[in-house]
């Protein structure tokens, strides 16, 4: 069994399924209040959220592999400076709050909520 390294991300991509990518693109730009890339792929019509290499990143992804969900992985999106900010939009944007802003200690909050697409997504700050 191959051990990760310290200089090494145990993540290094993640898909949000999505039924329709255009919906789902405009709740994410929404409530995080950036711009998402659109591209295809080998079939499947994406939505990228902006990051820089050698950093982690990830998008949206509409295929018939791509099914949301609120069972199975979580995945947390980075909400800082307060992920309160992004929480307050959600509703707005067509999503639903399943968990409040929550304190995690010294790892700062946490919170969950369901996204346009049906899919269960986490958020975390360190204020």
């Amino acid at each position: 069994m191959q051990k990760l390294s310290a200089q090494t991300n145990a993540l290094n991509w993640f898909e949000i399924p999505a039924i329709d990518i255009a919906r789902a693109k405009n709740f994410y730009e929404t409530i995080f209040e950036t711009q998402l890339f659109e591209m295809e792929m080998m079939g499947m019509k994406m939505a990228v959220f902006p990051s820089q290499s050698p950093l982690v990143g990830g998008g949206l992804a509409q295929s018939p592999n791509h099914k949301p969900s609120t069972e199975g992985s979580i995945v947390y999106l980075n909400a800082n400076p307060d992920l309160q900010i992004v929480l307050d939009k959600v509703i707005d944007a067509g999503g639903m709050l399943t968990m409040p802003k929550t304190n995690i200690g010294d790892n700062g909050f946490m919170a969950f909520f369901i996204d346009t697409e049906g899919n269960s997504v986490g958020v975390h700050s360190m204020t």
